[in-house]
């Protein structure tokens, strides 16, 4: 599998990158055939969170780690920030992150990540806090690189610029994690453009529309699908609309012509996106995974990502983009 930079920095991981969000959720060796099937095929990025599964997503990693694969070959990243609190649902303070790293190496079994990234902003605390604690993280050597995840656009910009105002002392953002498909593109407004003038390589959660772009929901919610299950029913129904069902008709349209399927055809198109470095694949079992590895050998013809645009396209107004239509 290819590899890309992970931003501005030194990192490359693969183009593709496997997600554990589900993990607490899925039996070890389903789990474990996930892992082998992702790294035979090149794949090396794999992300969780301290969260996924309360913690048992980093165990279950954790556990395959050396035993399946060797850990110089895994660039594994995880997330710190988010807390079971109806009051409080960020805790971006230094002691929380800290202490919530060295419980994620704990699980991991490792001494290091490779990228730990702030799960999401948070108001309640300074924002130069929250980022001393990526710096202090990156210098003791349990994390090697640092992003965040779930900031918005002017959030990303603050945060960027203050960690390169002071050279060679602070911990370079190198990633930013975010929802992003041919279903949500709304980080097209502010938060790409950001991340890509301030060399923030882009992390797509949920690239495939929680799975509506596969076209699976056309005619019907399968049995065996998210979409059927109780816990994850109301992730997938935001997108079940007319506006989506338009998107989705168009993307099968698009893999009728190219002889692929509409999976490969989602996928591709937001791999390839401007200032995208690796989508994030959260597959329930190794068919699906592969399914998506698939997409490997496949490149959009203009034309096809053209009329994909078109049909997906947000909407750009005041103060977003152009003032001359004002």
């Amino acid at each position: 599998m290819e590899q890309r930079h992970l931003g501005r920095t030194g990192l490359r991981v693969s183009r593709i990158g496997l997600g554990t969000l589900t993990w607490g959720h899925m039996d070890e060796n389903d789990a474990a055939d996930l892992v082998k099937v992702f790294w035979e095929a090149g794949g090396t990025l794999v992300d969780t969170a301290d969260v996924y599964g309360d913690g048992e997503a980093e165990y279950l990693l954790g556990r395959m780690v050396e035993r399946l694969v060797p850990r110089r070959d895994l660039v594994i990243a995880t997330k710190a920030g988010s807390v079971p609190d109806p009051y409080r649902r960020f805790d971006g303070s230094r002691g929380h992150l800290l202490s919530a790293l060295d419980a994620s190496l704990a699980r991991l079994g490792t001494d290091h990540v490779d990228l730990w990234q702030i799960h999401a902003f948070d108001p309640e605390t300074p924002l130069e806090e929250t980022l001393q604690a990526l710096d202090i993280a990156v210098s003791s050597g349990r994390a090697r690189y640092a992003g965040v995840s779930n900031f918005s656009g002017w959030q990303l910009a603050k945060a960027a610029t203050w960690q390169l105002a002071a050279a060679g002392t602070r911990t370079r953002v190198a990633s930013t994690q975010m929802e992003y498909s041919l279903l949500q593109r709304g980080i097209e407004r502010e938060v790409l453009p950001a991340a890509v003038d301030l060399g923030v390589g882009l992390l797509p959660s949920s690239p495939l529309g929680r799975g509506v772009l596969t076209g699976k929901y056309r005619h019907a919610t399968p049995a065996d699908s998210r979409g059927a299950s109780e816990q994850f029913a109301p992730f997938v129904a935001p997108y079940l609309d007319d506006a989506a069902s338009r998107v989705v008709d168009a993307v099968s349209i698009a893999a009728d012509g190219l002889a692929v399927t509409p999976l490969q055809v989602a996928l591709a198109w937001v791999r390839d996106r401007p200032g995208v470095t690796a989508p994030i694949i959260g597959a329930r079992n190794a068919q699906q995974l592969t399914a998506a590895l698939s997409v490997e050998t496949l490149s959009l013809p203009d034309e096809i990502c053209q009329a994909l645009d078109d049909v997906s396209a947000p909407v750009h107004r005041y103060p977003d983009q152009d003032w001359s239509t004002l």
